[in-house]
């Protein structure tokens, strides 16, 4: 377990997860904190603050100093601040933003270090986030499974999502968030299926079915099953830690390490966050 000196690191559950205490992110914080918080985050892949009543001046602070916060390619940001957006489902709206399991806009030529999400209002049940540890994932893949994806590429888009025939783009009536479907979300990119972490050089698993639209050189016939039998494995329950949310929590997870999925069990109550995205060091 690794030490630390100027914040408290409580790990919540056995494939991933811990709660940071000891840091008021609305201060500018010490260099040595800094450090310490990025080393817990990199150690358990999902970590979170409880208390932080930030606004978002000082929310972009803390994100500035986790790294480079970009925009998010298919949702508009908040007025003033393009970087953020407002994950929102309202008490009439049936359909969450996020409800697969997934890995945020890994269909980009560099997928992103990190997202953030601030919890700005919080219904009294429901709501949760699942994460799953896609390096517990590969290590205990069967050797079966695990040889059929080695040294692949998956195809990864955002079409199935964002393009106009899409998932938000063609059943979006009535969501309260500013999702702006496009013919950008056609394109494609392709990333190793299983690849290296850039920071910590631990193997994993990268994204799945959804973002994923097939394998490089393998017929759909082949791809499709393949990549649904790995969903299967890797959203299973023992790598999985679930986030229940409190109103003014923050939370930061990998992307490079994680795939996560909201859950409903809410309906009739609002639910809001606020969410930035953070670049992959170059």
């Amino acid at each position: 377990m690794s030490s630390f000196r100027k914040i408290e690191v409580k790990r919540i559950a056995g494939a991933l997860g811990a709660e940071i205490h000891g840091a008021d992110l609305r201060k500018a914080l010490a260099d040595e904190t800094v450090a310490e918080i990025r080393r817990a985050f990199l150690e358990h892949l999902v970590v979170f603050f409880r208390d932080q009543e930030l606004t978002p001046p000082q929310f972009m602070a803390f994100a500035r100093r986790m790294g480079t916060p970009i925009e998010y390619p298919f949702v508009k940001g908040i007025a003033g601040f393009p970087e953020m957006i407002e994950v929102k489902k309202l008490e009439h709206e049936r359909h969450n933003f996020g409800g697969v399991w997934h890995s945020d806009t890994a269909y980009l030529e560099v997928p992103p270090m990190a997202s953030m999400l601030l919890a700005r209002e919080i219904p009294p049940v429901g709501g949760d986030t699942l994460f799953a540890n896609q390096h517990a994932a590969l290590d205990a893949m069967p050797k079966a499974l695990r040889s059929r994806l080695e040294g692949r590429m998956g195809i990864h888009s955002a079409k199935r999502a964002y393009a106009p025939e899409g998932t938000y783009g063609a059943d979006d009536k009535g969501r309260s968030m500013d999702i702006r479907p496009s013919t950008a979300a056609e394109a494609v990119q392709l990333h190793p299926i299983i690849r290296r972490h850039p920071e910590t050089g631990r193997e994993g698993v990268f994204s799945c079915f959804g973002y994923i639209i097939g394998i490089e050189g393998m017929p759909a016939e082949e791809s499709t099953p393949l990549l649904l039998e790995l969903y299967q494995w890797q959203s299973r329950e023992e790598f999985q830690y679930r986030h229940k949310w409190k109103p003014s929590m923050l939370l930061m997870w990998d992307n490079r390490s994680v795939l996560h999925a909201a859950t409903g069990g809410y309906d009739g109550y609002d639910r809001i966050l606020h969410r930035t995205t953070i670049a992959a060091s170059p």
